[in-house]
């Protein structure tokens, strides 16, 4: 593994130390890796989502009515649901 030093303030320093005598974390290491795994999961949903807006502007305007999309949505969401 890695060493990676990072200069905090005082004021984040303190914060860091008070999540770990909190008992969720060991030490400063296991709170910093949990926030940057934490970070990367965000980053891959903000990721998926503007993919997907990107892919829904590239189709274009649906010639679908609302009542359609939200029938076919439910239906998707219910397969979905079932399949997990």
């Amino acid at each position: 593994m890695a060493t990676m030093n990072v200069s905090l303030p005082d004021a984040m320093k303190e914060w860091v130390e008070t999540q770990v005598e909190g008992g969720q974390y060991g030490n400063a290491s296991d709170y910093i890796r949990d926030l940057i795994r934490r970070d990367q999961r965000e980053q891959e949903r903000h990721k998926a989502l503007q993919d997907a807006i990107t892919k829904g502007l590239k189709n274009g305007v649906s010639d679908k009515t609302i009542r359609e999309i939200l029938k076919e949505s439910r239906t998707q969401a219910k397969t979905t649901k079932h399949a997990l």
